[in-house]
């Protein structure tokens, strides 16, 4: 209150500063009321003021002027009123609870204030409270605090409490400015919580706490209308049904458009709780929104529906239109009309019904679409049927017409018209019906005058209508004539008469005011309108009933009203209305009777209790309703009325009774209720108010104070009525005399009552409020005494708030105070151990605090802390003793010894240990790694990277960084409390690494015939990696055929580099790369680029030959060097030399012609020149040629090699000329020796002599010969065909493995003929069926995988593509990339914390193996149960806390960890603890018997159980047993087998003495097998009289053979699975990309089965005591042979540096067939049996090596093999490859279009099978007679050989058959030995003596292009 009023008098102060506009004026004129608390009183200023000053003085509202009384109340000198503090008896409602107002006066006048109310606020005890709240889960609400009434006014919400937190308004919780909670979208979890208020007593500044009250939450109550949409029509039924959750026993309505629905005649309402509303004929106001109400108690909910009706009206959907029809002619109208319900269509002529029978037949139909469709038929149409038609249709909804005039072909007329009725003021319509057809024109007269004459005339012409507009009875009544012209001059017509009828009018009139009991007459006049008018009255639309007295006279035209008495039930709307035949009129007026007041309730004397509310009665009644004014006289003297002046106090009710609302002393007195409304004599009445007084406690202390243990008197007084009863009560309790420790006392002294109470001694428990009653007849007050016992305050209860490394936060709560206010608070602080006497103590924390913070901690130390509360009583006993532990501070000091070691081009290893001991401030739970680059546009920010420390010393590998970069790194440690100082940075450079990116803008242009100019730009430093060394230039070119070229590569260090010495004209392939120190970089996009043109070469040969004896033919090849595009060829002619006679062009693709016109016998020169756009070339060698009339047969195709893609067809030239023309005929080279080729459906001979091979094998590789013979001579070429095959598979092989990436390398395979184009590598993950592939260019030997799987088994196949197409695909190999599965150290406890009901698991041991963490799982459950409790995660933290425990429990626990690599477990038992901190017994391991005697069953269960176990696993035993021993046999028959196959091969050794003293030779012979590959190695020297041959056995179900040392490849032979007649190595048999039948099946075995298993035996045989035939290394050339000796043969292989084939074939592991091949190995030993050779052959074998499951050696003795194996049929057929390779010739250069061989055909064959097919294989060797070739032959030419018979018993088998037509063919042969062929020499070479061959004519060895490498001889064959 002081505030208040400084507050005030400020206001004073601003007013005076400022100018006034007055002498007088009001200061504060908003003051209006002021209250304050009664222990600190208050200052009012008084509102008004003035210049010059003025006088102030204070009133109370009754005017009387106020007085001082001394320490209650004072005036000041500048009109401040002051009211002092008083205690509560001294209240006196006069002074502390009234109105007063204040006065200013000067010279220039007085001013009155405002009334002021000045109020005094008592204190008195009170509480608050919350009631419980229910609501629905969803809705709001609501929470009051509940404030008594006597306090409302004055206590104020500060807050609400949810629990113990505050709670602040926000999204769902909203605090009003009434104090109310209000909980928006309540949840069920809102009912778990507690919720009270806080209220603050606004004047005496006390604050109270309210109860707790709950928030009960239910369902919502809901309801839910079906169906959810509603269209219907008008018409029809709608049935909706409101189905209700949430709540029972509720109430359900029905609402249309908001308007409740009742049951009625087409609205019922059924079903349980009337859920059900079922309307029936709905209309169109029907419509609208439907809402079913449920209410339950307060709650209510509700839903609506639209119900949509759609417009039943009937609609024309189509109709007949206007037609002029004949008579006779049948008619059929049409209406269609569509309508809800269904309309009824009718159907008019000219307005009058159509009947049936009358000729006219009506019929309708509905639809399918619920349309009308209403038929009218007229069978045959009469002049009277025509006229207008009308349609209608109508049904509940409306009515809709459609009309159209059917005109029926006759004479004209006028239907019948009848007199027409029109009423005055409206409008009327005159039809002329009109039938027949045609007329000419409609037209009307009245009184022979053509209508219209005025504007109210409208006639229409075309269909006879005449309208007349506010029709008039003098203008219009009359005859009407229509007039037809029916031709030009006759027209016909009809009249019609109108008659007018004038409706009535009334007069209008008013009723005059009249009062009750008066007379009243009411005249009702019609003042026009014909007559006879009939005139009635009603009243309020109704007629007027006989009771009430109502006379009506009607006379005429006029009526009256007469009503004798009035009355009140006279009041109303009286109408009368007017009728005759044209019209009924009405007119209305208001009839209102005034009545003179009365009373109702008359006043009567009453008594009115002080402070009280009273209501003096009075009511009266009348019309209009009058008006009570009150009036009062003070006091009991004559009676001097003056009017009340109403306030807030003094109100009149509605009904005319006064309210005061507090009665005071001065209410006592005369009260006049006067009544008046205006009519008649005012009423009034007066009545006397006593006041009487109750009883009231006028004196009473406030408060008062004890000391505990002491006595205590309290007392009040009391005033008012007597008799007067005074009582105590503490606290709502009665005080009894006879209750212990209270003593109650009263008196009266004077006009007052004294009561006094005693306490003797007092305690604790009597503080709180006293209060005594004074109770009297009228009334009772009390006054309220707080008794305040004050004592030593209890202790504070402390608790930590918070907890530093360096400060310890306390919190407290203050207990019991003592009832005297706390002055401090002492606090003592110790280490644990020590004792308090030397406790730190900090006294006297001001009282003000509930907190305070304690410093100078050390961290990780262990205090205790107590405190005490002090008041002026005294000292409280120590508080709770709290021991707190100070958190750790971050690390003071650096890690030591930090070291950086790059490890790759993109990982840095970094070591360091853990800081000084002193400095760690508490455990180092990890480390930051901060690391940056430092390189052009990095941020030079920190990269932070944070991991948990695993020991003293640490390690940590930075991957993914970038490539030669430089970084800087510093390391902190990390503990809880946060990150130490950082090391010294230290600055490293990560290695270097090959260029990321490729040379871009790579360009080339041609700037020669012979050289191209590229250039590039260099890469950025980015894209370098390291520091450039160079660029590479890698190019090849792309010849015409479409093979490559040499690829070659050039180096340079400047960015542009010139290619000299290239092909002229040829398009060149150009990649470019930059290098480092660490490689290679990536290879740019290939650029094509063309040399320049040149002129051409010479042609590569010419022929000439005569034809005639007049012509001759020319034929050329081709420039070996076309350098461009050949535009032309010139044919030169001469004779003689160099007189050039004639000149000849010849188109480009033309390579012979024709020179007629020569002379006979005279010899020319002729020559030719090629022709590009650079010009001509040289000249061809010079050829004479002379015509002859007796030309010999000439060939004009050359010989030479062609080249062709398998299954294509090619065509063999055969041009000869000759006189006569030469019969040509075509012999293929087989076994050397020539014979006719076979003409079949793929083979066929043209007449101009070409040899057409369609759908080429590889059987068709060989030499053609192409002879021509006339009768003067003969000519041979040669032509060398070569098809070419798919690639060999290449050998791929792993380089180098990282965590996401694999190298692989390779070395390619044979080409098959054609330069390789391309690579495709394969891939998969393991155990995956999803396969990938990437294109790889043929100048690639490695290719790098990225962003692979962590630790992860990949496989990988590779397949070489060419002009033909894909090879085989290559062996699968797998790689696993650099990680492992998860691991948990041993070092690292499992568990952190263990307690009752929680247990945290410390999973820092966790090592994810280098792969990161993708899956964390973790179980437990308590023994002895079954279920487990899973909880999983995507990654690892560092900890995991299990909550809701079993207390004193054992649990098991199980993790499983996982990564890319892999999975890990971890198994684990723990114990919970006892509820106070004890362990529990360990597990007991024996099983103890349960009282149900559970145990004995188990145990059965169990014994069988492991029973069933033993021998399920003795079965297996058993069976494993017995498959091995099988398996055992079966390899060991196989080994048999292959023996067999080394016997049979190692027989075509034979020697000639002359090879004996030549240095060591070597054969060998590779064969390759799906299952097995066998090496068979023969060696031989002079002192060696024995050979001796090894075979080696790879499994290759098992991975990638073991690597061989360097071996001589010559002869390799494959089986493929599925059944092919010709082609290459081409791997069919699974379709699957990158797979194959063994890998597949063995692909799910995992990593585990990765051994190598091999078998290997030595054999030994004699020497052969037969002689065979000779076969020498210096191809083939004959060398002596000496008796007795044995001939060696020797095919040795050289390869290019670059082209490791051997190294790649003795490695090789073929994977492309999973047939039992060991059997095709017993077959070839069937055979070779039959040898004479092998008949009595001994094999020693020496030792065996047989790995399976383990190693076991054989060792066997000498067998005599002639019948000791049987031959088993062939499972499958296969494809055999032989690959040969015999020296390089001294001349490496290759030979182009010459009919030179490029390799050598194998001379010395022995006998295989049948079935194999392998003639090269199939002949032995035997002493015969060789014959001797001529030498020095221009050409090669095949020699003849004799044709051999076969032995019966090798005739194929029918599968044998299959596989081959030719041996089909040479089925019946015989078998023979001894066949002689002979090998072509090269370069004119002599011929050796040759081979002895079989004499197979179909042989099916064929030539299949070259190997790998630059060798041009190496030559593959193919067998099927």
């Amino acid at each position: 209150m002081w505030i208040l009023a400084l507050s005030l008098f400020q206001s004073f102060a601003n007013v005076f500063s400022e100018e006034p506009h007055s002498s007088l004026y009001f200061v504060n004129a908003s003051l209006q009321e002021v209250v304050f608390a009664s222990t600190s009183g208050t200052l009012v200023p008084c509102p008004a003021a003035g210049i010059p000053p003025v006088t102030l003085r204070w009133y109370l509202a009754t005017g009387e002027e106020i007085y001082d009384v001394p320490g209650i109340r004072h005036v000041h000198p500048n009109g401040t009123l002051q009211i002092f503090p008083f205690p509560p008896s001294s209240f006196s409602t006069l002074i502390h609870d009234n109105t007063y107002y204040c006065t200013a006066e000067n010279p220039s006048g007085k001013i009155r204030s405002q009334d002021v109310h000045i109020k005094a606020v008592l204190r008195e005890p009170y509480t608050v409270r919350v009631e419980d709240q229910k609501t629905m889960r969803g809705n709001v609400a609501v929470f009051k605090c509940i404030i008594p009434s006597s306090v409302e006014a004055y206590v104020t919400v500060v807050s609400w409490e949810k629990d113990t937190v505050s709670l602040v308004s926000g999204s769902r919780f909203l605090i009003t400015s009434t104090g109310a909670l209000y909980i928006k979208d309540v949840q069920n979890e809102d009912g778990l919580y507690n919720y009270r208020c806080i209220t603050r007593h606004r004047y005496t500044g006390e604050t109270r706490q309210s109860n707790s009250a709950r928030l009960f939450v239910s369902e919502p109550l809901k309801a839910t209308i079906s169906p959810r949409k509603v269209k219907s029509s008008v018409g029809s039924q709608v049935s909706l049904s409101c189905s209700v959750t949430g709540n029972e026993d509720q109430e359900l309505s029905w609402y249309r458009n908001g308007e409740i629905l009742n049951p009625g005649k087409n609205v019922r309402i059924t079903g349980l709780n009337h859920a059900n509303l079922i309307m029936d004929h709905m209309v169109k106001s029907d419509g609208g929104a439907y809402q079913c109400f449920v209410r339950k108690d307060k709650l209510s909910a509700q839903d609506y529906v639209q119900v949509v009706l759609e417009d039943g009206t009937p609609k024309i959907i189509s109709a007949f239109s206007e037609k002029v029809v004949s008579p006779a002619e049948p008619v059929s109208l049409v209406c269609n009309v569509k309508g809800t319900p269904l309309p009824t269509v009718t159907w008019t002529l000219d307005d009058d019904p159509i009947l049936k029978g009358s000729g006219h037949r009506i019929s309708q139909m509905i639809t399918s679409e619920g349309n009308v469709v209403s038929y009218l038929n007229i069978s045959s149409s009469q002049v009277r049927d025509g006229g207008v038609y009308r349609c209608t249709a109508n049904n509940s909804a409306g009515v809709v017409l459609y009309q159209a005039r059917i005109n029926v072909r006759g004479p004209a007329s006028i239907r019948p018209m009848k007199n027409i009725t029109a009423i005055a003021g409206r409008d009327t319509y005159i039809h002329c019906r009109v039938i027949g057809y045609p007329y000419y024109s409609i037209k009307w007269y009245k009184n022979a005058n053509l209508l219209p004459f005025n504007h109210r005339q409208v006639a229409f012409e075309n269909n006879g209508t005449l309208k007349l507009s506010d029709v008039q009875k003098e203008v219009d009544e009359g005859e009407y004539t229509c007039n037809v012209l029916v031709q030009p001059q006759l027209s016909t017509s009809q009249s019609v008469h109108v008659t007018v009828k004038v409706p009535p009018f009334i007069q209008p009139f008013e009723f005059p005011r009249f009062s009750i009991g008066q007379r009243v007459f009411i005249p009702c006049v019609v003042v026009s309108g014909d007559l006879p008018i009939t005139i009635t009255w009603q009243k309020d639309g109704r007629p007027i009933p006989a009771s009430l007295g109502v006379t009506i006279d009607n006379i005429d035209f006029t009526s009256s009203l007469r009503i004798s008495n009035l009355s009140l039930m006279h009041n109303g709307n009286y109408t009368c209305i007017a009728r005759n035949e044209a019209a009924a009129v009405e007119h209305q007026s208001q009839l209102i009777v005034r009545v003179p007041p009365k009373f109702v309730v008359q006043p009567r004397d009453q008594d009115g209790i002080y402070g009280k509310a009273v209501i003096l009665n009075c009511s009266a009644e009348g019309y209009p309703v009058p008006t009570i004014v009150w009036k009062f006289s003070k006091g009991a003297g004559v009676p001097q009325f003056q009017p009340i002046a109403l306030n807030g106090r003094i109100q009149v009710l509605s009904n005319g009774s006064l309210l005061i609302k507090h009665v005071v002393e001065e209410d006592s007195g005369y009260y006049l209720c006067k009544v008046s409304n205006d009519v008649g004599a005012d009423v009034s009445k007066s009545m006397y108010l006593t006041v009487k007084i109750p009883a009231m406690i006028t004196s009473y202390p406030n408060t008062t104070l004890a000391t505990q243990g002491q006595r205590k008197e309290m007392s009040c007084t009391a005033h008012g009525e007597k008799p007067i009863i005074v009582r105590w009560e503490k606290e709502d309790r009665i005080i009894n005399p006879e209750m212990a420790r209270y003593l109650v006392s009263t008196k009266e002294v004077g006009e007052e009552v004294i009561s006094t109470l005693q306490i003797l001694p007092t305690v604790r428990e009597d503080s709180g409020f006293f209060s005594c009653h004074a109770i009297n007849s009228y009334g009772e007050d009390r006054g309220i005494i707080q008794l305040t016992v004050q004592e030593p305050p209890d202790p504070p209860e402390i608790e930590i708030k918070d907890v530093k490394a360096r400060t310890i936060t306390l919190r407290w709560t203050m207990g019991f105070d003592g009832n005297s206010p706390i002055t401090g608070y002492d606090i003592e602080c110790k280490n644990k151990s020590d004792s308090w006497d030397s406790a730190q103590r900090t006294k006297d924390v001001s009282p003000q605090l509930n907190s305070a913070t304690i410093i100078d901690i050390h961290p990780s130390s262990t205090y205790s802390i107590r405190m005490y509360a002090k008041n002026r009583i005294g000292k409280s006993e120590p508080s709770n003793e709290i021991t707190i532990t100070a958190d750790e501070a971050a690390p003071d000091g650096p890690p030591q010894e930090v070291h950086l070691e790059p490890t790759s081009s993109q990982s840095i290893r970094v070591t360091w240990k853990a800081p000084k001991k002193h400095l760690q401030n508490g455990i180092i739970r990890g480390y930051q790694i901060g690391y940056r680059e430092y390189s052009t546009g990095g941020n030079f920010q920190f990269n932070i990277i944070s991991i948990d420390t695993t020991g003293d010393s640490e390690v940590y590998t930075l991957d993914n960084l970038n490539k030669f970069t430089q970084y800087g790194l510093v390391v902190q440690a990390c503990n809880r409390a946060g990150t130490g100082p950082s090391s010294q940075e230290i600055i490293t450079t990560t290695l270097e690494d090959v260029p990321s990116y490729p040379p871009e803008n790579v360009q080339a242009i041609a700037t020669s015939p012979e050289s191209i100019s590229i250039s590039w730009s260099t890469l950025s430093k980015e894209a370098l990696n390291g520091i450039l060394q160079g660029f590479r230039v890698i190019y090849w070119a792309n010849l015409i055929d479409g093979e490559l070229g040499e690829i070659k590569n050039v180096t340079t260090t400047q960015p542009s580099l010139e290619l000299d010495g290239l092909e002229k004209y040829t398009n060149y392939s150009i990649q470019v790369l930059a290098f480092t120190r660490a490689g290679d970089g990536v290879r740019s996009e290939q650029i094509f680029t063309r040399t320049k043109e040149d002129v051409p070469g010479p042609p590569a040969g010419v022929k000439a030959a005569a034809a005639s004896a007049s012509m001759v033919f020319v034929s050329w090849l081709p420039p070996l060097k076309l350098n461009g595009i050949i535009r032309k060829y010139t044919v030169f002619c001469s004779h003689p030399y160099p007189t050039v006679i004639s000149e000849f062009e010849a188109s480009p693709d033309s390579f012979s012609y024709r020179i007629p016109n020569l002379s006979r016998n005279r010899q020319y020169s002729v020559w030719v020149v090629a022709v590009t756009s650079a010009g001509r070339g040289n000249s061809s060698e010079i050829i004479t040629v002379e015509p002859l009339a007796k030309a010999p047969a000439r060939i004009l195709t050359f010989s030479g090699t062609v080249t062709t893609p398998w299954m294509k067809d090619i065509v063999l030239p055969c041009k000869a000329v000759g006189d006569p023309s030469p019969a040509v005929k075509w012999m293929k080279d087989s076994n050397g020796t020539p014979s006719l080729v076979t003409i079949d459906g793929r083979r066929s001979i043209f007449s101009n002599g070409s040899f057409i091979i369609r759908t080429v094998k590889a059987e068709d590789s060989g030499y053609y010969s192409c002879v021509a013979n006339n009768n003067w001579g003969s000519d041979e070429i040669i032509l060398n065909l070569q098809v070419q095959v798919p690639p060999d598979q290449p050998r791929l092989t792993v380089s180098k493995t990282t965590s996401s990436s694999i190298t692989l390398s390779w070395l390619p395979g044979d080409n098959g003929g054609s330069s390789i184009r391309g690579y495709i590598l394969q891939y998969s993950e393991d155990n995956s069926e999803q396969w990938g592939s990437f294109p790889i260019s043929p100048s690639e030997r490695s290719y790098r995988l990225e962003n692979l799987k962590c630790g992860t088994w990949y496989k990988f196949t590779l397949t070489a593509q060419n002009g033909v197409g894909p090879g085989r695909i290559s062996e699968i190999i797998e790689a696993k990339t650099l990680g492992k599965e998860p691991q948990f150290s041993k070092e690292q406890e499992l568990f952190a914390s263990i307690n009752t009901t929680r247990v945290r698991l410390n999973l820092i041991g966790w090592n994810d193996g280098g792969c990161p963490i993708t899956s964390f799982t973790l179980e437990y459950r308590p023994f002895g149960t079954t279920v487990w409790t899973t909880a999983q995660r995507t990654s690892l933290s560092k900890s995991y806390i299990l909550y809701d425990l079993q207390e004193a429990t054992w649990y098991e626990l199980q993790m499983r960890v996982c990564n890319s690599a892999g999975c890990a477990e971890k198994q684990a038992n723990f114990a919970t603890l006892n509820y106070d901190g004890s362990t529990i017994p360990p597990l007991i391991k024996s099983v103890v018997q349960s009282e149900e005697g559970l145990t004995t069953n188990e145990g059965l269960k169990i014994l069988v159980t492991i029973s069933c176990i033993l021998v399920g696993v003795l079965l297996l035993f058993v069976l494993l047993l017995v498959v091995r021993r099988r398996r055992r046999e079966q390899r060991l028959k196989r080994l048999r087998d292959a023996k067999s196959l080394a016997e049979m091969l190692m027989s075509k050794n034979t020697r000639t003495s002359d090879t004996l003293s030549k240095q060591q030779q070597t054969l060998r012979m590779h064969i390759d097998i799906p299952r097995a590959q066998l090496l068979i190695e023969e060696r031989d020297t002079m002192e060696t009289i024995d050979d001796r041959s090894t075979v080696l056995l790879t499994d290759a179900d098992f991975g990638e053979a073991a690597k061989q040392k360097s071996l001589t490849v010559t002869h390799t032979v494959h089986y493929q699975s599925v059944s092919q007649a010709t082609g290459p190595l081409v791997d069919v048999s699974d379709a699957r990309p990158g797979t194959n039948p063994t890998t597949r099946r063995n692909a799910k075995a995992g990593p585990t089965a990765r051994n190598r298993y091999a078998s290997q035996w030595t054999l030994n045989r004699p020497h052969p005591t037969i002689s065979a035939h000779t076969l020498t290394t210096d191809w083939r050339l004959p060398t002596p042979r000496a008796t007795g000796s044995v001939d060696k043969e020797s095919d040795s292989y050289s390869v290019s540096p670059s082209q490791d084939t051997d190294r790649a074939r003795s490695s090789m592991v073929s994977t492309e067939s999973a047939s039992s091949t060991y059997e095709e190995l017993a077959r070839a030993y069937e055979h070779a049996k039959m040898e004479e050779q092998l008949r009595h052959a001994k094999f020693t074998i020496t030792e065996c090596f047989i790995s399976d499951t383990s190693s076991e050696q054989l060792t066997a003795g000498t067998n005599e093999y002639t019948d000791s194996l049987t031959s088993s049929t062939p499972s499958e057929s296969g494809i055999c490859r032989f690959t040969a390779s015999p020296p390089k010739p001294q001349d490496g250069g290759r030979v182009v279009n010459m009919a030179v061989p490029k390799a050598h055909r194998p001379g010395d064959l022995i006998h295989l099978p049948p079935y194999l097919r392998m003639d090269f294989l199939l002949n032995r060797g035997a002493p015969g007679t060789s014959r001797d070739l001529s030498l020095g032959q221009a050409c090669l030419e095949p020699q003849k050989s004799r044709t051999l018979k076969r032995p019966t018993v090798l005739e194929p088998t029918p599968m044998e058959a299959s596989s081959s037509t030719s041996s089909t063919r040479e089925g019946q042969q015989s078998w023979q030995q001894g066949a002689v062929a002979t090998l072509p020499q090269r370069e004119g070479a002599e011929l050796g003596q040759a081979a002895k061959m079989s004499s197979s004519q179909e042989s099916l060895l064929d030539s299949r292009g070259h190997l790998k490498g630059n060798n041009p001889y190496a030559k593959s064959y193919t067998l099927v």
